[in-house]
């Protein structure tokens, strides 16, 4: 989701103020220069604070330190991993204090601060994410501080909903997981890639801490085996990349009790931060930790809004029931929760949106499981539409009726949705280009887009007197239309090549009586297979009793008593 909230140079117009929050300290309210958190409960395991043996002050001007030395050991620039999370947020304080602590000319690298917009985030993160750039960017410049902030996005061909709606990818789940790589990890590795092909190398700062999880604790410390130098470890799918995290052996409470001790250097407030953190929290506040039972206020977890590798989105079902003012998001938990997989009552999570999906893969063959049951494929043209009027109908409504400064919400761009449209009608042949339409039932506007075609002579009408011609036969109506499609994309072109190919195609993916038959046949074909398999091994068993019959064993010969005996 694009953020279109208004932004503002104070994040507090973004994020509303909490009421008042238990702070991570001792019971007066108060913090001590070195009186460090003991423990954490982030993880369910005790952690000891990373300010327990030098005291807080100490360790700080130690990390600023060796932060300067790395810095000024080389000349490759510094690219630094910003969500606007707690840890990212007390990453990049940590290096901006240090190098504002040294000479002017001495800032001589460049710092850039990445951040990631998957155009599905949570629009209060993202809101916030984007405020903080812009005034980090001001900041920077006022106080002389190489640093660069770029939101970076993913390419609309990566886009979730070019993927969901307009492939038909069904909603993300564990066992395939199209989203992170096309989302988060492309936009940030090519970023990345192209500084280190600019300079030759560069340090990648990240935020991550051992205590987080176990998993993320394991992979630091993998990482540690192969450092080269003092604290940089190669980043293992980057080249001429190296990976410092200064904040690694902190805990949760170490970050809170840090961002609530340090003033932010670019003027964002870590209160509103905590905050939003609060909002996101069941109880609706940040508690005050007394032992490893107490669940620490950065257990909130934000990301993307859709996201259904997770059960529940727990921070934006909070946000809502924390804040009268964040009901307008309602619409959003709603689509999220119909994507779900896990949602539609069936008790096998698994087959639980199949009605929804095609009994087709995307390359048109069936294919099937164990239990004979076909492998499903891409969202059905039915329900990939029913996906755009519902996420539209979100858009509406927030615009019509939210706060002020969402009403320019933007779910979806507009080059997503000329994507889509191409992908509907161009590869996958459906010349209805039913989403100028869709679009104006939903949002009572006109479809904004360019034509795709201003020489189309097929269209929505056309489509649905060829749909009563084939009666209730969709096959042979899906056919009719991709011979149609080709026929008129070939119109133009000097030279056919492939155009038997795609013929052929065609008619493999659509000449099954109905799904029953396709699932028959399919199963035949495995069938046949397996026979043949059976067959084959059949034989070279049989080829290798022959062998073990026919050869006399070493051990055994011819006595001379005309007996067989074990030779000498």
């Amino acid at each position: 989701m694009k953020s279109t909230l208004k932004s503002t140079a104070d994040p507090a117009r973004i994020v509303p103020t909490q009421p008042e929050l238990a702070l991570i300290v001792d019971g007066d309210g108060s913090n001590g220069d070195d009186a460090p958190p003991t423990t954490s409960g982030n993880t369910g395991a005790s952690h000891a604070s990373a300010f327990t043996e030098r005291g807080f002050q100490a360790t700080i001007a130690l990390l600023h330190a060796e932060i300067r030395a790395l810095y000024t050991a080389d000349a490759a620039p510094w690219i630094i991993g910003y969500s606007g999370g707690k840890d990212s947020t007390a990453t990049l304080q940590l290096v901006w204090g240090a190098i504002a602590d040294l000479p002017p000319e001495q800032r001589r690298k460049t710092i850039h601060v990445i951040s990631t917009d998957t155009l599905v985030e949570n629009p209060i993160v993202a809101a916030w994410v984007a405020t903080s750039l812009e005034v980090m960017q001001h900041a920077a410049a006022e106080q002389g501080i190489p640093v660069r902030p770029r939101l970076l996005r993913p390419r609309v061909a990566d886009s979730f909903w070019v993927n969901l709606i307009g492939r038909g990818y069904p909603a993300p789940r564990p066992k395939f997981r199209w989203c992170t790589e096309r989302l988060k990890i492309r936009p940030s590795n090519r970023f990345i890639s192209q500084v280190v092909t600019d300079n030759g190398e560069a340090i990648l700062c990240l935020g991550a801490r051992k205590a987080e999880s176990i998993a993320r604790a394991r992979v630091l410390e993998k990482n540690t085996r192969f450092r080269v130098r003092d604290r940089l470890s190669p980043s293992a799918t980057l080249p001429g990349c190296m990976i410092y995290t200064p904040v690694e052996a902190w805990t949760s409470d170490d970050v809170w009790f840090f961002l609530n001790n340090q003033k932010n250097p670019w003027g964002a407030s870590n209160k509103e931060l905590m905050g939003m953190y609060a909002g996101a929290s069941p109880d609706g506040e940040c508690p005050l930790v007394v032992d490893n039972t107490t669940p620490s206020c950065g257990d909130s977890r934000f990301g993307c809004w859709v996201c259904t590798l997770v059960e529940k989105d727990k921070s934006m079902t909070a946000m809502i029931q924390n804040d009268v003012e964040k009901e307008w998001m309602m619409p959003l938990l709603d689509l999220r929760n119909a994507l779900d997989f896990r949602s539609n009552g069936d008790t096998d999570e698994e087959y639980s949106d199949h009605h929804l999906r095609d009994f087709r893969r995307l390359t048109g063959s069936v294919q099937l499981m164990a239990g004979g049951k076909p492998v499903p494929g891409p969202y059905t043209q039915e329900s990939r539409q029913t996906w755009l009027t519902k996420l539209l109908g979100a858009q509406t409504y927030i615009r019509r009726n939210g706060p002020p400064d969402v009403r320019g919400i933007e779910l979806i761009t507009l080059e997503e949705l000329q994507e889509i449209r191409r992908i509907w009608v161009v590869d996958k042949h459906e010349l209805e280009d039913s989403l100028p339409r869709l679009y104006r039932e939903a949002t009572r506007e006109d479809y904004p887009g360019r034509p795709l075609d201003d020489n189309r002579m097929l269209g929505e009408p056309e489509m649905r007197e060829l749909e009563e011609l084939c009666a209730s036969d969709r096959l042979h109506y899906e056919l009719t239309r991709e011979l149609l499609s080709l026929t008129q994309q070939q119109r133009t072109s000097a030279r056919r090549a492939g155009l038997y190919d795609q013929l052929e195609k065609a008619f493999r993916r659509h000449f099954y009586d109905d799904r029953e038959d396709a699932v028959a046949r399919a199963q035949h074909r495995a069938n046949e297979r397996k026979q043949r398999e059976n067959e084959r091994k059949d034989r070279a068993f049989g080829q290798v009793t022959e062998e073990t019959i026919e050869t006399p064993s070493p051990l055994v010969g011819e006595g001379r008593g005309g007996g067989d005996e074990l030779q000498p």
